[in-house]
């Protein structure tokens, strides 16, 4: 029965398959002998073997050998939850878009909320072109669903950058300006910001074409829409439809209207953290680096089988593999290619000795075999790329013939990782520089931006932290998703998180600093500067941060584990960001650092190309401070109320 079964499933057309029929190994009979193990693969490296196919051979064997039980399982089905997900891509951004009006709906209370709602309709859609565009003019692939997290951070990109002119352009109305002059002062105030924004976000995420992975180099390229595409799009669309319909939109209420002014809540937030620095800062700083110190324990390798299904068929398959004697790493096959004159038998036995390897399987079938080659299919018994590899592929390459290949898509997914462990530090390194050239030009500033760069990547180690806990650990993966501790974090995830996730956190920073600094350059006073800034950005900001949260929260139901890390990590980060870097960290070291945060030397001034800032007045800074030296808790801006 087990040999018709063979027979059947390798009449199939369109896949290359390896059995007991056409091997005669003994490594792919079960335990007890009632159950076989038939290889199945995709004519070529980088496909898959479609679903009917699979489900055509399954239902071939049933017939002829009735009373059989077919199970189907493998690395792809496993990853894809047991179903496509392409069906999920557009709910969950109608999810995003849906929650993103909630959020603007509260923020305005008027029906100004559709603006940047369809600002950032209008850039997804920018984005997306940009992108197909780029896959033709490039020899570069984009992953889609790299390209699904491309529309969820553009929608969270392109309300942030709308939000900030439209509450701006009401700010300047509520103060008397005209229309015509709100615009203008809101597109020359706060879009300063967001350009710079945008710039700065754009490079963090184009640097990762620093690294020599072609998928990565997508993302950075892809990256380089993402930003750019947001900010040129809102600094268009938004003043035009202000100067246009903005007032009437503005009529329409949704609820009684609330003042543009400081809001009570942030004023009050910021006057303690003025008045209490070192304790924000010691609070903040235990949080993340709480976090943090999880962050480096990250196991950067593939997620095992058993942890990237809850159910479903697929599941269920690993489930009978497994009941049946067959070892997981039977999953992970290794191809090795033999050149012409090279026995197949021979290197097989040779290499079925060495300890982590449960078969090597040797076909008979012609299609595995040509004039100029031949391939060897090598099963291990643990799973290669994991958090516990084994020995297998080593030892393969140690014993294998010189002239021969090991490869398969596993295997090089393995050296991937490899090369950007080695490559990660030089990413590090280029956005932290360019970032900090950047901040400390639109600064005008030295301890500023290294400030602002030191706490985006705390930022990013406390999200690493979090990935950790909920995924390596498992820590909310059982009870949230029903997925078992995975024990490492899928390669690819550590990096891209730093791409996207310092970019994007870097916004927030901005928007806050460049409206400390305003305040600043027109009072000359730091204390009332951080509670003018804090108090006029932090609702917008925590408004942003849970527009972007809630469309990655939407993104984390999708059932592909990897995608999941990136929703969970860049989720988390924004969050933190928003809420312990941004409202406590980042104006507690302002306080504490005084009127170092506006040293400037003429030297660094000229390498900067920016004019020196100018000094703050020893009365200025003393009217900061109580008779102790402590940070006074309010200034004559300080008591703004809402």
């Amino acid at each position: 029965g087990l040999a018709a079964a063979d027979k059947v499933a390798a009449s199939v057309p369109g896949v290359h398959d390896l059995s007991y029929a056409g091997t005669g190994d003994r490594a792919l009979v079960g335990t007890g002998g009632t159950s076989t193990l038939v290889m199945v693969y995709p004519p070529q490296q980088g496909t898959e073997v479609a679903p009917p196919v699979l489900d055509s051979m399954s239902s071939a064997i049933i017939h002829a050998v009735p009373g059989t039980v077919v199970h189907q399982t493998g690395i792809e089905q496993l990853s894809a939850g047991g179903a496509g997900s392409g069906s999920s891509v557009l709910t969950e951004m109608l999810v995003g878009v849906g929650l993103a009006l909630l959020v603007l709906a509260w923020v305005f209370g008027s029906a100004l909320a559709l603006l940047p709602l369809l600002s950032a309709i209008v850039s997804v859609l920018t984005m997306q072109l940009a992108i197909w565009g780029l896959t033709y003019a490039t020899n570069i692939a984009i992953n889609p669903s790299v390209q699904f997290i491309v529309a969820l951070l553009g929608l969270g990109l392109s309300v942030d950058y709308a939000l900030l002119l439209v509450n701006r352009w009401r700010e300047e109305r509520d103060q008397g300006a005209d229309n015509k002059q709100a615009v203008l002062r809101s597109l020359h105030r706060a879009g300063h910001s967001v350009a710079f924004s945008a710039l700065i976000a754009s490079l963090g995420l184009f640097a990762l074409v620093v690294v020599p992975v072609s998928f990565l180099q997508g993302v950075g390229l892809s990256g380089l829409f993402i930003p750019s595409v947001a900010a040129l799009v809102a600094l268009t669309t938004i003043p035009l439809l202000l100067s246009t319909i903005g007032p009437r939109l503005d009529r329409i209420r949704l609820r009684r209207r609330k003042s543009t002014g400081p809001g009570t809540m942030w004023t009050r937030t910021a006057r303690t953290i003025v008045a209490r620095p070192r304790t924000a800062a010691l609070l903040g700083t235990a949080i993340l680096g709480t976090l943090c110190a999880f962050g480096l324990t990250i196991n950067s390798a593939a997620p095992a089988s058993t942890s990237l299904a809850a159910n479903g068929p697929a599941e269920q398959g690993l489930k009978a593999l497994q009941h049946d004697g067959f070892p997981t790493g039977a999953l992970t096959s290794i191809p090795i290619r033999l050149p012409a004159g090279t026995d197949p038998s021979a290197t097989a036995a040779t290499l079925r000795g060495l300890p982590d390897m449960h078969g090597v399987l040797v076909a008979d079938d012609p299609a595995w075999h040509h004039t100029t080659s031949s391939v060897i299919m090598a099963l291990p018994k643990t799973e290669i790329g994991t958090a516990h590899p084994g020995t297998a592929l080593a030892d393969l390459r140690a014993a294998a013939p010189h002239n021969s290949m090991i490869g398969g898509d596993l295997v090089q997914s393995t050296d991937v990782a490899h090369i950007m462990s080695n490559w990660f530090p030089l990413l590090f390194a280029v956005v932290a520089l360019v970032t900090f050239v950047l901040l400390a030009r639109g600064m005008r500033s030295l301890l500023l931006p290294a400030k602002a760069v030191a706490l985006n990547l705390l930022s990013v180690g406390a999200a690493y932290g979090v990935l950790v806990l909920v995924w390596q650990r498992g820590w909310g993966s059982e009870t949230l998703w029903g997925i078992p501790a995975t024990g490492s974090i899928s390669p690819f995830v550590p990096m891209l998180l730093f791409g996207f996730l310092f970019g994007v956190s870097m916004d927030y920073e901005v928007f806050i600093l460049a409206r400390i600094r305003e305040s600043y350059d027109r009072t000359g006073r730091t204390n009332d500067a951080v509670v003018e800034g804090v108090s006029r950005t932090g609702r917008l900001v925590t408004s942003a941060a849970l527009i972007l949260f809630l469309a990655l929260l939407s993104l984390s139901s999708t059932p592909d584990v990897t995608i999941k890390m990136m929703a969970t990590g860049m989720a988390a980060g924004i969050l933190i960001d928003a809420l312990v870097v941004r409202t406590l960290l980042t104006p507690a070291l302002v306080v504490l650092f005084g009127r170092a945060n506006w040293f400037l030397p003429a030297w660094a001034a000229r390498l900067l190309r920016v004019r020196p800032a100018a000094a703050t007045s020893e009365e200025a800074e003393h009217h900061d401070r109580d008779d102790d030296g402590t940070p006074s808790p309010a200034g004559p801006h300080a008591s703004v109320h809402a």
